[in-house]
């Protein structure tokens, strides 16, 4: 019940996303230039860091191998690399936002790069959080068995916030 309804809230989050991506292309259609030429974009830092998101899916899925084989210590160790990879990726992300050379009210580039990466950004922190929670589950008493589906249903969440990253790092690092 907990991984259904898991699903339906992530499919409830992509519409949510969808709009915002909708917003995007709206603006950029009635654009003559996107983005316009004074933005000067973090490219090979944002690369960087999705690569480390992507690396943190990898270390998700290891993590909850390790839980099936009921490696207590495992799955701590691979959540525990998640969770750093994620909070390398967050810092990164807020690190660009202070050195980009456009606001939120910049323009209306900066107004939907702010919006889009920002509320990833949210989502980042919000997966941080139940990576922590993954984290204490895991290092709880009785059988680990017991919180497969509360881990299962975090991770499906990291997941999530991974593949609308890699929306977002090519719709505006790589289509421009």
């Amino acid at each position: 019940m907990l991984a259904v309804g898991t699903v339906v809230w992530l499919a409830s989050e992509l519409m949510f996303f969808g709009g915002l991506f909708a917003a995007y292309f709206t603006l950029r259609s009635m654009s003559a230039e996107w983005p316009p030429s004074e933005i000067e974009l973090e490219t090979l830092s944002s690369l960087i860091g999705t690569i480390l998101l992507i690396i943190s899916s990898g270390t998700m899925i290891l993590g909850i191998r390790a839980m099936e084989r009921g490696d207590r210590l495992g799955l701590q160790r691979w959540t525990v690399l998640t969770l750093a990879l994620g909070a390398v990726f967050l810092a990164n992300q807020m690190r660009e936002y202070a050195v980009l050379n456009f606001g939120v009210s910049t323009n209306s580039y900066g107004s939907i790069y702010y919006l889009l990466t920002g509320f990833h950004a949210a989502h980042v922190f919000g997966g941080l959080v139940l990576l922590l929670i993954a984290i204490t589950l895991a290092r709880g008493r009785g059988p680990l068995e017991r919180h497969g589906p509360a881990v299962d249903a975090i991770s499906y969440y990291w997941h999530f916030v991974d593949v609308v990253w890699i929306a977002v790092f090519v719709t505006i690092f790589v289509i421009r």
